[in-house]
Formats: structure tokens, sequence, C-alpha cells
């Protein structure tokens, strides 16, 4: 039987800091945390009429303010065609142009944001794109559910915007996809309209409130429950499932004074311990994480664990139990980029074959694409997993 997960949205006290958090409970662990501001306004998502500062060619980037102060880093190899706001006789980007930008990946360390012209409007079951102008589908959908769902949104699909089915689409009936897709349409000519009249440094559309996206990024399916003892994130949850016509009963409403939900779910030790650079196995072996400024790097380890009999057999146990945990970790500390993974070397092929399937699998269950590369000749694993956030431990330098 499929183990379902839980959400739990509260607030707490990390450190003398008053916080947000979602955090994601699935097999009685913790597997994912979203601390956030109790006044959080996250760019990320947000629209701007943004204005052209200065263009590095060599580099083929653009930097454009999207507000007093806050710069951002275009991309222009991106080919995405710029919705300009002010009058031009060509398409050719230049300092002083105004532009329709959304923000597509937060400022992390040193690295400004990034800015992008596709637009990208995120429902439930699709997300529309202004520039992919074509149809796209999960990954974790199966081929027969992406020829049907290609079949009810034949010929729906207006010309100048492309669409990609997520994984909760499986679930829809056809007039849900359907009436999702029209409102995905007009909020997207909605913004055009606005940015045709607004001023630079306008905020043309905000994106949700992060726990709200986080619920809506999760396959509803999977979700067992939402658990929270904040009045407002109930109503919120209560109305986003409205919407979407799931069942409302999964959100559940926590009233006990005496013991705290983040008390109830040790969220406090949560956080804890995914800061620890050290992480131990069942078996014995353990993991040591490391987060430096352009990769990470994690370590596998026998630690205590005995071999009795044959060596290479031992190496591959610890091996696919550490290829887990990692995946696990991965999403826990929201740790992206080039990850690089040290396991204990092994002898036999279709051992180092098996490893790399299996730590793909558990890859795969997370929401934010991770993908296994290769196994360098050293036995390094080398593991690319998509930039959208700040990971745990920068949200909560900045946070506190």
């Amino acid at each position: 039987m499929k183990k379902l997960s839980k959400l739990i949205l509260t607030e707490m006290k990390y450190r003398n800091t008053p916080i947000l958090v979602a955090a994601l409970e699935k097999e009685g662990r913790i597997c994912q945390l979203n601390p956030m501001s109790l006044n959080s306004d996250s760019i990320l998502g947000n629209i701007y009429v943004g204005k052209v500062k200065n263009i590095q060619k060599n580099i083929q980037a653009a930097f454009i303010e999207i507000a007093d102060g806050i710069m951002c880093y275009y991309s222009m190899a991106e080919k995405a065609s710029p919705y300009f706001v002010n009058v031009k006789k060509n398409n050719v980007l230049k300092i002083g142009d105004e532009i329709i930008v959304q923000v597509s990946r937060e400022g992390i360390k040193s690295k400004l944001p990034y800015v992008t012209s596709n637009l990208n409007f995120t429902g439930r079951y699709l997300v529309l794109t202004s520039e992919r102008k074509e149809l796209g589908f999960s990954g974790k959908l199966k081929k027969e559910e992406k020829k049907e769902i290609r079949e009810i949104l034949k010929d729906k699909i207006p010309e100048n915007v492309g669409v990609i089915v997520r994984t909760n689409c499986r679930d829809a009936q056809e007039g849900e996809i359907l009436h999702e897709l029209e409102e995905l349409m007009k909020r997207y000519e909605e913004v055009l309209k606005k940015g045709k009249s607004r001023v630079c440094f306008s905020l043309l559309e905000k994106s949700m409130p992060e726990y709200v996206q986080i619920l809506q990024n999760l396959y509803g399916q999977d979700l067992e429950e939402i658990i929270t003892d904040k009045k407002e994130l109930y109503e919120s949850a209560v109305q986003y499932l409205k919407v979407y016509k799931q069942q409302e009963e999964i959100v559940r409403y926590y009233e006990d004074k005496l013991l705290p939900l983040y008390k109830l779910y040790n969220l406090e030790k949560a956080f804890e311990q995914a800061q620890n650079e050290r992480v131990w196995l069942k078996s014995g072996g353990f993991l040591v994480i490391q987060q430096t400024e352009a990769f990470v790097c994690i370590d596998v380890n026998t630690g205590k664990f005995i071999a009795k009999k044959d060596i290479q057999e031992t190496f591959r146990k610890i091996n696919l139990e550490a290829a887990k945990e990692i995946a696990w970790q991965l999403r826990l500390r929201n740790l992206s980029g080039i990850i690089l993974i040290d396991f204990i070397n092994m002898e036999r092929d279709e051992d180092k074959e098996e490893l790399m399937l299996t730590l793909q699998k558990y890859l795969w269950q997370d929401s934010i694409k991770g993908t296994v590369v290769d196994m360098t000749e050293l036995n390094i694993v080398e593991v690319t997993r998509k930039k959208v956030r700040k990971s745990l431990a920068e949200e909560l330098k900045e946070l506190l």
C-alpha cells in the first residue's frame, strides 16, 4: 500500500525568531521544510514591467531593473521574444527598453535573481507558457495518460502559447482541464493588457503565497491530510481545494493548546537535523553533506557497518540505502545545482548500474527535477537538481 503524505502549516519560534512553516511528512519523517517570514514578500513568480539597464553581449545577458534598486539577470541566450511596453521598430533589445518579465529564480548568495520573457502561468493541472509554443507532459505521466490528455487538448490550445501538462492532470475530468486552460489564458491576456498601460516597475501579477504554491505542486492523490493551527491558513487551504473541487475534508484545524502543532511533529528537531553535516544510515554507515559555493558534495562511508561475508555485497547494500537517503536529504535541505556523490567503490558493473537506477528512481519522487548524469572513472556520481529557491540553510540565514 502506498504511503501518503501530510502537509503541516503552522507558526513557530525558531531560535527566538517567529516564522511560518510548511512541512511535508512522508513515511513518518519530514521530507520537505519551507520556512517563511510572517510578512513574507517573495518576488519569485512575480511579473513586472522591467527596464533594461545594461547589456553584456559577450555573455549574452542583459541586466534588468524590476523595482527601485532590484536588479535581475536576463539571459539573451534563451532566445525568448521580449514583450516590449515601449514602441519599437524591431525586436532588438536595447538599453532603456521596457519589457514584461517574470522572476524565474530567486537571488542565491552573490547571484542576482533571474528574470525571463517566457511567462509561466501555473495551475493545478496545466502550466501555460508564452514562449514554448508546444504541448509538453510531466515525465511521471504514462503513455496512455498522455494520449488521452492530448486528445482532450487537441485544437483547444491557442497558437500563441504552449502548455505543459502536470501530473495532477491524470485525476482531472475533461471539463476541469479545459476550464483551467481558459482561466490561465485569461490571466495571460490580462497581464499583457495591463503591461500596455502601466508605468515602469509596475507589478502586473503577484505570485500566490508560498504555502499555496506548495499545495499546488503536491500530487493530490498522495496527500492524505493538511493540518494547520492558524485560522487564516485553514481557510486558504479550504478555499483552494474548493476551487479545484478537491476533498475539503482532508483539511484539519488543530486546536490542542497544550501541545503546539510544531512540537507534535518535532519541527525544531527537523530543522536542526537538516543542517547537520553528518547523517547516519540504519545500517551504521553515514553520509557527510557539504554545500560549497560551486557545488554540493556528498561522501558515503561504511561507518559502524561490519561485514560478515562478501565485502562487495556490503558496499552494495550501504550504497543502495545511501541513494534513498541522499534523494531524501536533497529535498529536505533543498540542495540544487551540481551535486557530486562519492559512493563506496564497487567492482561489479551490474551493482553500479543498479545504484544509478535506484538513485534516479528516488529523485523522481521529488517535485523538483533531479537527474543522474553519469558516473566518472573515479566512481563519482554526478547529479543535477533544478535551482528554483534558496537552500534551506540560506533561507534560515536570511530569516534569523
